[in-house]
C-alpha cells in the first residue's frame, strides 16, 4: 500500500530566472493557488496525506504558505470573511507535511534517498512540484492503481513526439499489458531521436520501492570518492530493471510542465480559460473583443 509521498523542491529553478531568484518556482501561481498546492491536492485526492517535502534554505515561502496563521484567521473572521478564512484553514490542514533539508551529492536521486530514510521499508510516491496534471482520475491515483496491480516500481509515462526524446528519460518497453500498463527493462536518459527505444517519455511521477532505494544507495557508494558524483533516480530505475520487474503507466490526462516559461504560460492560460468567470472574458479578448473598460 502506498501511504506516503515525497516532493523534492530544493532545485534552483534556473529555467525561470530571474523570476525564481527570490520566488520558488513551486510557489508560482496557477490562478489563485501555487503550483505546489495543486500537487499536494492531487495527492490528497488520491488518498495520500502524509507528505515529505525535501527543501532548501532558499524555499522558506513554501513552509510559510502551508503553516497556520492564527492572526490572519482572526482578522479575516472579524472582517466578515469567514469563507476565505475557511479556505485558508483547508490549505493548512489538508495534509501532514514534514520538511527535510536536502543533503548530499547533486542529482534528483538525492532528495529521494534523503526522504527514504524517514519513510522506511515501504513503497512511496515521488512527484515533482513543477508538474501539473488535469485528469478525470488524478495522476497519482493512476500510479497507485498500477502499483497495486504489479507490486513493483512504476513510472508515469506520456506519449511524445520523436524530436522530444532529448528532453526526457525514454523507457525500453518489453510488453504492453493493457490499460496503459507497460513492462519495461530500462530507461535511457535523453537519447537522440534515432536512438530512442520507444515513443514514451518518463514524466514526473513514480512509485518507488525499497529496491530502487537500494540502487540509489549503491550509487552513493560508487561515488563516495567523488563528492561531485551525481545521483539520479533514472539511473537507479535502469539498474533495478535489469534484474527485477519495473513498469510504466501511461497517464490519461493533460500534463503541464510549469518549470519552463512556455509550459507555465500554457498551464496558466488553460486554467484561466477553464474558469467559469475568467474564461468567457478571456475568450472575448482572444477573439478581438478588446480590453474591458473601467469599473
Amino acid at each position: 500500500m502506498v501511504r506516503k509521498a515525497v516532493i523534492p523542491v530544493a532545485g534552483l529553478g534556473t529555467r525561470l530566472l530571474p523570476l525564481t531568484k527570490a520566488l520558488p518556482k513551486e510557489m508560482l501561481p496557477i490562478l489563485d493557488k501555487p503550483v505546489l498546492q495543486h500537487t499536494i491536492e492531487e495527492l490528497v485526492a488520491s488518498g495520500i496525506d502524509d507528505i515529505i517535502i525535501v527543501t532548501s534554505s532558499r524555499k522558506a515561502l513554501i513552509h510559510q504558505h502551508f503553516a497556520p496563521d492564527e492572526d490572519l484567521d482572526v482578522r479575516l473572521r472579524s472582517d466578515g470573511k469567514s469563507d476565505l478564512a475557511d479556505t485558508l484553514h483547508a490549505v493548512t490542514s489538508m495534509a501532514r507535511i514534514t520538511y527535510l533539508y536536502q543533503h548530499g551529492p547533486y542529482g534528483n536521486g538525492t532528495p529521494v534517498l534523503n526522504a527514504a530514510r524517514i519513510v522506511g521499508d515501504e513503497p512511496f510516491m515521488v512527484l515533482w512540484a513543477d508538474d501539473v496534471f488535469t485528469a478525470a482520475v488524478p495522476r497519482a491515483q493512476q500510479l497507485i492503481a498500477a502499483y497495486e496491480r504489479t507490486r513493483a516500481p512504476v513510472l508515469g509515462l506520456m506519449p511524445m513526439e520523436p524530436h522530444e526524446s532529448r528532453r526526457y528519460g525514454v523507457p525500453i518497453v518489453d510488453d504492453e499489458l493493457g490499460a496503459g500498463l507497460l513492462r519495461i527493462s530500462g530507461i535511457i536518459e535523453k537519447p537522440a531521436p534515432e536512438e530512442a527505444p520507444s515513443n514514451y517519455a518518463a514524466i514526473g511521477g513514480y512509485v518507488v520501492t525499497p529496491g530502487i532505494v537500494a540502487e540509489l544507495e549503491s550509487q552513493v557508494e560508487r561515488h563516495r570518492d567523488n563528492p561531485d558524483g551525481e545521483i539520479y533516480l533514472s539511473g537507479a530505475i535502469h539498474a533495478h530493471a535489469s534484474e527485477s520487474p519495473v513498469f510504466g503507466q501511461v497517464i490519461e490526462g493533460t500534463w503541464w510542465d510549469t518549470g519552463n516559461p512556455l509550459g507555465y504560460l500554457r498551464a496558466q492560460f488553460a486554467a484561466a480559460l477553464d474558469h467559469p468567470e475568467y474564461g468567457p472574458e478571456l475568450r472575448k479578448l482572444a477573439n478581438g473583443g478588446g480590453a474591458p473598460g473601467p469599473r
